[in-house]
């Protein structure tokens, strides 16, 4: 079970990147607002690193981060119950589901920095809905149509609910509109959830389908949110769609490594094994779609980059089969490895970006490989810690996303 600490690191966060919106949008000049270069007037807009601090770009990056999670989150909790048998009593699927309910906390609290009365109904909603998915899994798992029939119709009276929730709290926003945007997250579960209960093999890849259309849904709400609040920035500049995109893949990276590894240590290390090489491939994917979001920016850089982060992966497997297999001189190895890639990882960024130091990148990375190998020690331990930490270590990575987003708005002069 997660400690309170745990439970609230999300949800810190969240109110942090809303409460900055919130007292920007009441003129605050709090010593904790944003930075002066950063919150400037849409009249006189930023460009570089403080076009991707602004309060808008800080929204959306938040927002992005929030919902992404909630995908994965609730991808890991209903797989966990799959595997279980459908018991949702098990410690294991408790866990999971507990590192889920923590994510809408932390969405609840975010809507609750900027609008506090709807913090309450928010989260009645969103935890409502996670309910109705649970309940497709179930009837799906246990072939009672009934319940497969009832579930997608409570998701579909949800989508206007909550569009007509959302509409109240920021009129900007149309609920009909709010209502078509969740279509393809409700859908795109649906199908995810199928995968899963038919075991074809293509779970993990229509998990990512699910979580891509995350950022979309941030954009959405953190435009209509931003004109609402009239806030410094622009959530759909350059470089808030820098950093919002950034923060996605960051995200997402961290998912699908635990997931992957999770599969590689349930089949007993078996690499070979379909299930486990479906889980990296939907990994691999995500290290293409990074490699592609570099190179677009800096096409020499894409290939090293790819061949560079691909490695690191590797490392991380061999962390994982050494704990698994008690060889304690492939861990040593492997964390050596992982230290050595961040200061080749570091040059390699700042070959490309010299507003970012080696070193600092270097250390940006040093919290993610900890918190990844935490994540991992959990996992092979089976402590019960493993969904807590590896919610850590994807909270990490908005800061990653952030420090990367500032040195490319720099190098290429966005706004």
């Amino acid at each position: 079970m997660l400690t309170s600490t745990g439970k609230t690191r999300l949800a810190a966060a969240a109110v942090a990147t809303l409460m900055t919106v919130s007292l920007a949008a009441c003129g605050s000049s709090d010593d904790g607002a944003a930075p002066k270069a950063a919150s400037q007037s849409a009249s006189n807009p930023v460009s570089g690193a403080a076009a991707t601090a602004t309060p808008a770009a800080e929204l959306r990056a938040g927002l992005t981060h929030l919902l992404t999670q909630h995908v994965y989150l609730a991808g890991i909790a209903l797989k966990t119950a799959v595997d279980k048998g459908g018991d949702l009593k098990d410690p294991t699927v408790t866990a999971a589901v507990t590192a889920l309910d923590d994510n809408s906390v932390a969405l609840s609290k975010a809507v609750g920095a900027a609008y506090p009365d709807a913090e309450k109904p928010f989260l009645e909603s969103w935890r409502q809905h996670i309910g109705f998915f649970v309940d497709y899994t179930l009837g799906k798992a246990t072939k009672d149509e009934a319940k497969v029939a009832k579930a997608k119709s409570d998701l579909d009276g949800y989508r206007t609910s909550f569009g007509e929730l959302i509409h109240s709290v920021v009129p900007e926003l149309p609920a009909d509109a709010v209502a078509k945007e969740l279509v393809p997250h409700v859908a795109s579960l649906e199908a995810y959830i199928d995968s899963l209960v038919a075991g074809d093999g293509n779970a993990f890849a229509k998990l990512v389908t699910a979580a891509d259309h995350m950022p979309m849904t941030a954009d959405t709400l953190a435009g209509g949110i931003d004109k609402n609040a009239k806030l410094d920035g622009d959530p759909d500049s350059p470089a808030s769609g820098l950093r919002s995109g950034l923060t996605y893949l960051l995200d997402s990276h961290v998912d699908l490594a635990g997931i992957a590894l999770a599969q590689a240590v349930s089949m007993g290390g078996d690499l070979n094994d379909p299930s486990v090489k479906a889980a990296v491939a939907a990994l691999d994917s995500n290290s293409v779609a990074l490699s592609k979001a570099v190179g677009s920016a800096y096409p020499d850089a894409e290939k090293p980059f790819l061949e560079s982060w691909r490695q690191h992966i590797g490392f991380f497997v061999s962390y994982t089969l050494g704990k698994a297999t008690k060889d304690q001189g492939m861990v040593d190895k492997a964390r050596s490895d992982l230290d050595g890639y961040r200061t080749s990882f570091g040059e390699l960024i700042h070959s490309v970006v010299p507003q970012l130091p080696s070193g600092a990148v270097a250390k940006e990375l040093v919290p993610h490989v900890q918190t990844v190998l935490t994540t991992i020690d959990s996992l092979v331990a089976g402590d019960g810690m493993v969904f807590a930490d590896l919610e850590m270590a994807a909270d990490h990575m908005p800061m990653t996303a952030k420090t990367l987003a500032s040195g490319i708005a720099d190098n290429k002069l966005l706004g």
